[in-house]
């Protein structure tokens, strides 16, 4: 696999956020992998991501299954097809994770494709700011207000409510935890539970993981 990106780097997966697809199903995907890789870096630039500050994609293979090169052996075989997109874009930290089809290269693929669709929001002003990746920023670890207020961010922007609501008033830290789950099922991102683990955590790190 040659051509890639030069604002990415390839790691192991360390962990992955909830739970792994138990069914996964081939994608109708028919463009050849160096398309996929100039979608991907596309994305990446609009994104702001260059070679400075790369952005990092997590394969489930092992440290030898690298080349010095940094780059994954033609033969290494992947424990499991989901992959983790991670990025510093100017608008902040953003993390994909996606493992709903059945080849990692189909996953990044659908990545990409998903990138492509936010960014298109842009061309009609109603995003400005880049909101419509409030529901994807990466939510930082550990027991402080910094965390909660991520949290609450994440299900705000996704349930169109007010942060500041949501941390100080727990009915509608509720409330904005069913509008984000509807908002974020993957019924309606073709299986893909990207959006809908962020939500849960979120909803874990509020107190409020049992609402329904």
């Amino acid at each position: 696999m040659s051509d890639w990106p030069t604002s990415l780097t390839l790691r192991p997966i360390q962990a992955w956020p909830g739970t792994l697809t138990a069914e996964r199903k081939r994608s109708t995907f028919s463009a050849p992998w160096r398309l996929t890789l100039n979608l991907i870096d596309r994305e990446l630039r609009h994104l702001g991501v260059d070679g400075a500050a790369p952005a990092v994609l997590q394969i489930a293979l092992r440290e030898s299954d690298f080349r010095l090169d940094g780059m994954p052996r033609a033969r290494a075989v992947a424990d499991h097809p989901g992959v983790i997109l991670s990025i510093e874009s100017k608008h902040g930290p953003l993390s994909y994770p996606c493992d709903t089809f059945t080849t990692w290269q189909e996953n990044l693929r659908a990545i990409g494709l998903a990138l492509e669709s936010l960014r298109r929001l842009d061309r009609y002003g109603i995003t400005p700011g880049g909101e419509q990746y409030t529901g994807w920023k990466q939510l930082p670890t550990g027991p402080n207000r910094d965390v909660e207020t991520r949290a609450a961010e994440l299900l705000a922007g996704l349930a169109d409510m007010s942060a500041a609501d949501i941390v100080s008033d727990p009915e509608a830290a509720r409330l904005a935890h069913r509008k984000a789950r509807a908002a974020s099922h993957p019924d309606r991102f073709g299986g893909r539970r990207a959006s809908w683990d962020q939500v849960e955590r979120a909803a874990e790190v509020l107190g409020i993981g049992g609402a329904r």
